[in-house]
């Protein structure tokens, strides 16, 4: 990583702080295990798959948590760029247009300049993420029936946030040196929900052909 892109992302310019792991408890033990898994440059094809014996919905958890974090550091980079007069509508090209539903302002998908869907879909996935009753940190308290649903709606949204940041802010990345990092990122992410079936492969439409290039 470039000198200018390290201080770039050693900003922890993110819209949110991130969110840790308690040290210690069951979790923290397999996000060490999956970021040693990725910084011993280990396939990422093989890196995304659940260890033997370890149950799904905390490896799920950790990779949510770790993409949110992640995700939201990517957008914070170029967020200075993402403005209500450069991106007037939340949007992945002219075919795609992504509006936004909450059940609570917004009770029926609405149209939203991309920076405004961007707060509130990181605000929206910290409610989430930090819900001990959707989220439990506490070890043995069990997760939710609907956990993978939860957890399939969050990475099917911030999907959408790589879908905006590579088709409209890509020359940013570049710009920037980081073209290499935000790629790794994302093939993470893509073999991780793949692996898993954790979205809808009509969801992938938008990316398909830089994903066809990217992951082999």
């Amino acid at each position: 990583m470039s000198i200018a892109l390290k201080q770039v992302f050693n900003k922890d310019k993110t819209f949110r702080p991130k969110r840790k792991f308690e040290p210690g408890t069951q979790r923290f033990e397999l996000h060490k295990r999956a970021q040693a898994s990725l910084n011993s440059g280990v396939d990422l094809k093989a890196a995304v798959q659940l260890p033997s014996g370890e149950d799904l919905n905390d490896w799920v958890a950790v990779h949510v948590v770790d993409f949110f974090n992640r995700i939201n550091l990517i957008y914070g980079t170029i967020c200075e760029f993402c403005t209500d007069r450069t991106c007037p509508m939340m949007s992945g090209g002219p075919k795609y247009e992504y509006r936004w539903q909450d059940d609570l302002k917004y009770k029926k998908p609405t149209a939203l300049p991309a920076p405004q869907y961007m707060n509130l879909l990181m605000d929206w996935i910290e409610v989430q993420i930090n819900n001990e009753d959707i989220f439990p940190t506490s070890v043995g308290v069990p997760f939710p029936k609907n956990f993978l649903q939860i957890c399939k709606k969050i990475l099917c949204r911030l999907f959408r946030v790589f879908v905006h940041v590579y088709i409209h802010h890509f020359d940013r990345i570049i710009i920037m040196g980081a073209e290499a990092h935000v790629n790794t990122c994302y093939k993470h992410f893509y073999y991780f929900v793949t692996e898993l079936n954790l979205i809808d492969r009509k969801e992938l439409e938008p990316l398909k052909e830089m994903t066809a290039r990217m992951c082999h």
